[in-house]
C-alpha cells in the first residue's frame, strides 16, 4: 500500500508517493499527475526526459559565411533562453556594418532594437544607436575579419531579449562592444546575420551558435 502527500492545486500540484518496496515517486502538474522523479529502494534516481536539449547547451551548424547577403539560424527550440551568436574571421565584400536580428515564426523583426554599439579603429572612436537591428559598428571595410561572441538572453516572459558581447578584427587595431534590447514579437525561434544595407555580400569566415 502507498502512502500519498500532496500539496498545491488539480493545476500545479506536488505530489510525494511511497510504496511498500521503500520507493518514492515525485509528481508535478495537474493534479500532481505527471512523474517528475522516482528514487528506487536501491537509491537509484531516474528523472522524467526533458525536452530534447533543454538544460544543455547545444551547438548549431556553422555556416561558411562565404556568400549571399544573409545567414538564417531557425528553428531555434521555445525552451531556449540564451544564445550565443559567435563569429570566427567574418567578412563582407563592403563597408557596411554586419546587423544582428531575432524573429518568430512570422518572421525576422526589423524594427524596435534599442542600445547602441562603441567601436573604435585604430585611434578613431564611434558610437551608432540601433533602430533596425543589433548593428555591430566596427569602422569596417572590405578587408575586415571579424572576431567574437554575441550573447542574446531572454530576459522575461513577455518576449524581451537583451544583447551584449565584444568582437575584435583579425586583419588590424579594432574593436567593438555592444549592448541592446528588442521584443521579439512573440516566441524567438530564429537568428539573422545580415549587413546595415542589406546588400553587402559575406565573403570569408564562418558563424555559429550556440543555444541553452
Amino acid at each position: 500500500m502507498s502512502t500519498v502527500i500532496t500539496a498545491g492545486n488539480a493545476t500545479n500540484g506536488l505530489s510525494l508517493s511511497a510504496d511498500n518496496t521503500g520507493s518514492f515517486e515525485f509528481k508535478t502538474g495537474a493534479g500532481a499527475g505527471t512523474s517528475a522523479l522516482t528514487i528506487s529502494s536501491a537509491q537509484v534516481v531516474t528523472f522524467a526526459a526533458a525536452p530534447t536539449g533543454a538544460g544543455m547547451l547545444t551547438s548549431g551548424t556553422s555556416v561558411a559565411s562565404t556568400s549571399g547577403t544573409s545567414i538564417d539560424f531557425t528553428g531555434i527550440p521555445s525552451w531556449v533562453k540564451r544564445i550565443t551568436v559567435m563569429f570566427n574571421g567574418v567578412s563582407t565584400n563592403g563597408t557596411s556594418a554586419p546587423r544582428i536580428r531575432i524573429g518568430n515564426s512570422g518572421g525576422v523583426v526589423t524594427s524596435g532594437y534599442l542600445g547602441s554599439c562603441l567601436g573604435n579603429a585604430g585611434a578613431v572612436v564611434s558610437n551608432v544607436s540601433f533602430t533596425a537591428g543589433f548593428d555591430i559598428n566596427d569602422g569596417a571595410t572590405a578587408a575586415t575579419t571579424r572576431i567574437g561572441a554575441f550573447i542574446l538572453t531572454l530576459i522575461d516572459a513577455s518576449n524581451n531579449w537583451v544583447i551584449s558581447g565584444t568582437q575584435g578584427q583579425g586583419n588590424t587595431n579594432a574593436a567593438s562592444f555592444i549592448g541592446g534590447s528588442v521584443n521579439a514579437g512573440g516566441t524567438l525561434d530564429r537568428v539573422r546575420i545580415t549587413t546595415v544595407n542589406g546588400t553587402d555580400t559575406f565573403d570569408a569566415g564562418s558563424i555559429n551558435i550556440l543555444y541553452e
